[in-house]
């Protein structure tokens, strides 16, 4: 639970840990696996088209 000493905010560091990851993660984990997909499709097809 927070608590407030000289005009600033307090809170135990399991209080502070449970944050939700914005949007930006979501975005970043989207994007990093798209690539990756891409990235191993050219791959295999480079390897392996007849």
């Amino acid at each position: 639970m927070a608590t407030e000493r000289h005009g600033q905010i307090i809170e135990t560091p399991t209080a502070v840990r449970q944050a939700e990851p914005g949007p930006s993660v979501l975005a970043l984990l989207t994007a990093s696996t798209g690539l990756a997909v891409l990235i191993l499709g050219i791959v295999w097809f480079v390897s392996f088209r007849v």
